[in-house]
């Protein structure tokens, strides 16, 4: 109904666009005079604070360098990494949807909070008893989680796309369960090849991750480590897409210190940050 509405207010006019960059559970940085410009927010994934996990998953890292035990992950400290996610997730949602339509996909961060399968196995893995997160964001009026599909709105046509790991993330940083993981994105790359197929005709693109070589360089800036620098973490999946699509815009987060605009031919590539980094945008 809402995008009905939109549909035959804005026919041929421009719509004020607000791009929110990844939140982690932060947004004091967009100002309310922008906000109250919007016509449409989009989020480009992880929504929620992960602060807990972030922190020992770089400790994990540095003492495996160590040749250090890993600190382990009781059921205690899940309840606690789920609940941080859980609640500055819709702290966010909330404060958002008063503006504006809300359209976000999903990132890496927060999702197995969000889809219920994912929740229900983190529950029996530690025994612990967690709210559903998605029944909570399902009730928010002017909210929409959106994933692998396009849609109409206003004059806009845009495709959203999950976050996926793609074969050259994982060429490129070669984790431990290597092969294990290569298949895993092997399906996971096939399948937003899929989707993108279906994406032939949109005016914008809401992806996780940044096109392969375009804003996506990791540097120690935000606390990966030494041996990252300088990898692209970025998706060739997505890259070939837009060079073969062009659609007008593309909308991404994931690598923080790529923020940054950039063309791939036609198209307009926006890393747009995190912790409440956003643009404004007339499309």
């Amino acid at each position: 109904m809402l995008e009905s509405i939109l549909n035959e207010s804005s026919l041929n006019e421009s719509m004020k666009v607000l791009i929110v960059g990844d939140p982690h559970g932060d947004i004091s940085k967009i100002k309310k005079s922008d906000l109250k410009k919007a016509d449409l927010i989009l989020i480009t994934g992880d929504i929620g604070k992960a602060d807990l996990a972030r922190k020992q998953f770089f400790e994990n890292l540095k003492r495996k360098r160590e040749g250090l035990p890993e600190l382990e992950k009781d059921a205690k400290f899940e309840k606690k990494v789920r609940m941080e996610i859980y609640d500055s997730t819709l702290s966010i949602v909330k404060e958002l949807s008063r503006y504006a339509p809300v359209y976000s996909i999903l990132g890496n961060v927060g999702s197995t909070m969000i889809q219920e399968f994912e929740r229900k196995k983190v529950e029996k893995k530690n025994k612990i008893k967690l709210p559903s997160l998605r029944k909570e964001l399902d009730k928010i009026e002017n909210f929409y989680l959106v994933k692998n599909v396009s849609r109409n709105i206003g004059n806009l046509r845009v495709g959203f796309l999950e976050h996926f790991n793609d074969v050259s993330w994982v060429k490129e940083f070669k984790p431990k369960d290597y092969s294990k993981e290569l298949k895993r994105a092997k399906k996971e790359s096939d399948k937003a090849k899929k989707v993108l197929r279906n994406f032939k005709n949109i005016d914008v693109l809401v992806c996780h991750a940044p096109p392969y070589g375009i804003l996506d360089e990791v540097s120690g800036k935000f606390g990966a480590p030494k041996h990252w620098w300088g990898k692209h973490a970025g998706s060739k999946v997505i890259l070939d897409y837009v060079k073969k699509y062009q659609p007008k815009y593309v909308f991404c987060g994931h690598i923080h210190e790529g923020k940054g605009m950039k063309k791939i031919g036609k198209s307009i590539v926006y890393n747009v940050g995190f912790n409440g980094d956003y643009v404004l945008l007339d499309i």
